[in-house]
């Protein structure tokens, strides 16, 4: 693929949780396949069962399946816990660019965290097709996140347990 001669504006959306940013950052990334929705958003659809996420430069976000294969969404480019993580986006059986990830959390003014997602580097997908991945991603980060706020608000003691 080529960059395009135009920027792309980025995707950025903004959460505000009640946990702390340690814990914020740690279901984000350590508990990520507790909340991720991979009805919606998986490769293998119906036979992905849950989500790793390595936590070093150099890792990956994965996708599990029923069969034991796995699918790299992403790989790890910064690493800086609980601050901020980066990521080369590439969630595609074969991947033809990736996107930059960034997601940063921060103490909230009132207490709990911030979290600013950016999702940048469209133009490597091409002008015109760098447009229509982002604009899937302008509503789909949405539809990501509103499971990671529902998680955030469980106490983690309870988080995955049966009654």
């Amino acid at each position: 693929m080529r960059l395009s001669d135009n920027p792309i504006e980025p995707v950025r959306k903004t959460r505000t949780v009640t946990l702390d940013p340690v814990e914020a950052f740690d279901l984000f990334t350590t508990r990520m396949g507790t909340w991720w929705p991979l009805v919606a958003f998986s490769i293998a659809e119906h036979n992905a069962t849950g989500v790793r996420f390595e936590q070093h430069v150099g890792g990956r976000v994965v996708e599990l399946t029923e069969d034991g294969t796995e699918h790299s969404w992403a790989d790890v480019i910064a690493w800086d816990p609980p601050h901020r993580f980066v990521l080369a986006w590439h969630p595609s059986v074969e991947p033809e660019a990736a996107t930059i990830l960034e997601v940063r959390f921060s103490p909230a003014p009132d207490g709990g965290t911030r979290l600013d997602l950016e999702h940048r580097g469209w133009e490597e997908l091409g002008a015109e097709q760098g447009n229509a991945v982002r604009a899937g991603y302008q509503s789909g980060w949405d539809v990501v996140l509103e499971p990671f706020e529902k998680a955030s608000s469980v106490p983690s003691g309870l988080s995955g347990q049966s009654a």
